[in-house]
Parts: structure tokens; sequence; C-alpha cells
């Protein structure tokens, strides 16, 4: 990536910024869901889970971690993602050489103002797409944890508000370790939610050999929404209803990790918080005003397996975080009434 073109870029369109205004009705809440998750598909054969859990996080107001084997389609989900939106979109290369100025941005001196003018990084923009985030160095790693959870950058003591909405959608691969530098736990912890795509089944595989040889599937996606419906979008499912019951069996869900015998570290207050957003986008897009138990579990594995830390003897016995989860789930207690004001 060149990335002082990048910062060019930046630095030369402005970021959109949505002023309040009125949320969308349920019937437009359903067709532009929908004309997203459509567009997404004609491009990612076979994995329609995949498509609505990153829709799922985008309306959440969270930020999505990719990670799976190479040439799975991780980048061309994030890619395709923000061509369904017309809002600015920058995408980074991640590189061991990549220093943090490279993504927040660097204060440059004017010889015509003679003071210092600050360039904007890539990462202003409504969607920050970051590939294989983990063979930059912590110190780069690092320089996202600011724009990931206060939505600014702060260079040379001046704070940059990021623009609204803002989405980091950042790729890695788990299996070629060389040379990458894993993300600590504070920083996988700013992720709301972790896709592993996986391979496609044999038919969508036969799909993809018909369709995408010719030219590339992202020529043909156009944007189907605005930056203005997205926001609104957003303020639809922040009004989405929570019951008492369904906040109690969260934090029990969230509870039951921290005490589990085989993890050393369980879900923290933030990712309870994140698991309730997603859970609140999920049942919008299922038509719903209202949260069930099923929306908290149906983004339960996505939400909370990447912050867990299992122990040596799980490791040891093939258990995985997701499995833990499934197990949590099946044994946490569901009030029977859930009753809405």
């Amino acid at each position: 990536m060149d990335v002082q073109h990048n910062i060019a870029e930046a630095a030369a369109e402005p970021l959109r910024v949505v002023p309040a205004g009125p949320d969308v009705p349920g019937a437009r809440f359903h067709d532009i869901s929908s004309r997203i998750l459509g567009s997404i598909n004609t491009v990612i054969d076979g994995k329609p889970e995949a498509a609505r859990l990153a829709l799922t996080v985008l309306l959440a107001q969270g930020h999505l971690l990719l990670e799976d084997v190479p040439g799975v389609g991780k980048t061309l989900l994030a890619k395709t993602l923000a061509r369904t939106i017309d809002c600015t979109v920058n995408r980074i290369q991640f590189t061991p050489d990549l220093l943090p100025s490279d993504v927040t941005g660097v204060s440059i001196f004017s010889q015509d103002t003679r003071r210092f003018e600050f360039r904007p990084g890539p990462v202003f923009a409504n969607i920050v797409i970051g590939d294989e985030i983990n063979r930059a160095s912590a110190k780069t790693q690092s320089s996202l944890l600011e724009c990931m959870e206060e939505h600014q950058v702060t260079v040379d003591g001046t704070t940059h508000a990021l623009g609204d909405p803002f989405m980091v959608v950042a790729t890695q691969n788990p299996i070629e370790m060389e040379g990458t530098y894993p993300l600590p736990e504070a920083q996988r912890d700013r992720f709301m939610a972790r896709i592993s795509l996986g391979y496609p089944d044999s038919r969508a595989e036969v799909d993809m050999l018909e369709t995408h040889q010719s030219v590339s599937p992202l020529e043909g996606i156009r944007p189907v929404a605005s930056v203005a419906d997205i926001a609104a979008m957003m303020r639809e499912v922040r009004g989405v209803y929570v019951s008492p019951a369904v906040k109690e069996y969260t934090v029990a869900v969230g509870h039951a990790t921290r005490q589990h015998p085989r993890l050393r570290l369980g879900a923290s207050p933030r990712s309870l918080l994140q698991l309730l957003r997603a859970a609140k986008a999920g049942a919008a897009l299922e038509g719903r005003d209202f949260v069930l138990p099923d929306d908290v579990a149906a983004v339960a594995d996505a939400v909370l397996a990447h912050r867990l830390l299992l122990d040596r003897k799980a490791t040891s016995a093939g258990e995985t975080a997701s499995s833990i989860v499934q197990e949590i789930l099946s044994r946490v207690p569901v009030a029977r009434e859930i009753q809405r004001r």
C-alpha cells in the first residue's frame, strides 16, 4: 500500500459526519438490510451467516475481526461490505515497517503558514479495512486503540474526531505466524465480533468458478445505502427494547465464563455491553423491536469466543473457546417469561 497516497486521499476527501435525523421505519429498515445482504451474497458464495453477522456488527456500532486461513474471502467480505454503502472507505495493508503515523496521520510544517498542519491518515474514513493487522508491530497496532474505543485520534496533543459512523474491519491469518505480532487481549477486546469464514461447500465453489473467472465480483457492486441510511438504522437499533430478564441472562452468561474452571480469562464488562448491542441489532434484522434470549445466544460465540483464554488442560484436551461458549449457553437458565414494557 502507498501510505502517503492514502493519507493524501484521506485529507482531500472530508469525512461524512451525519447529523441526527428521523429514524428509518421498520419496512425501510428491512428493505435496506435485505439489499445490503443481497449484494454481499452475490460476491461471497455460500456464507450468508457471515454476511449477516458483518451487517449486525456494523449496525451495532462495533468493529469486526475476520480471522481464517488465506484465500477464503476475508478481505473480499470487508471490501464488499464497504462498497454496499455510499461512504468513505480506506484500506491499510499492515506490514512490519508500518508506523503509527502511517495510520493516524502526522503533523507537517507548512512553509506557507509557518506552522504545523495535521495531515489525516487513512484511519479517517467511515469504514477502515485493516488487512493482516497482526503483521504490524505492537506499537502500530496500539495506534488503533483510541480510534476504536473513543472514535478519535490524538496527535501532538491535539484530538481529532473521526467520522460517524466509524467501523474497523480487520483481517488476520492464524496459520502463518512467522513475522507476526499476535493481537493482545486489550486489542481483541475492542473488536465486537470475530468471524471465521471457513471453506465454502462444493456447490458454492462450483458457482464461484463459474461466475468469478472473467471479472472481479466487486466490479458489479454498487452502493445500496447511504451514510444517512446507516446512521438512521443505528439509531433504530439503539432504540430496541431489552427487558430486565434478558439483561440478567446476558450477565449470567458473562459470569459463567469468569467462573468456568477451564478458562483463564472470562468475558469483560465491555464484552457484555457489546454482546447486548449485537443482540439488539440481530433483533432489528429479524423485524423485532425487542430482544429475546435467543438473540443473545445467536451472537454469543462471535462476540465472546475471541476474548476467552483457555487453560493448558483445556487446550491439550482439544477444547476451544467456541465449544466452551456453547457449553455455557446450554446450561445457563433462561427466564421463562420475557416481559416487554
